[in-house]
């Protein structure tokens, strides 16, 4: 038997369409629900959207559309 460990990868989001802090909620619940990811964490003043989550289950661009059923938009953070 062999074990396997789920690689966790961060992933940063920018995100708009903020307009109080109970969106943060909003969003850390939509995006939360998806498989693969282990948290999600909005940083409203700053914009950010910080996820851990397993790109071998959950894609960037999955994320991103999680924040759009959420009714806000997301990009991925340039560096």
């Amino acid at each position: 038997m062999s074990a396997t460990t789920a690689t966790t990868t961060h992933t940063i989001l920018r995100a708009a369409g903020f307009s109080c802090p109970s969106c943060v909620a909003k969003i850390e619940k939509q995006v939360g629900r998806l498989d693969g990811v282990a948290t999600a964490k909005v940083h409203f003043a700053s914009a950010r959207i910080e996820i851990d989550h397993d790109p071998a289950l959950v894609s960037v661009d999955e994320l991103v559309a999680a924040v759009a059923r959420a009714g806000y938009t997301a990009r991925p953070a340039a560096f």
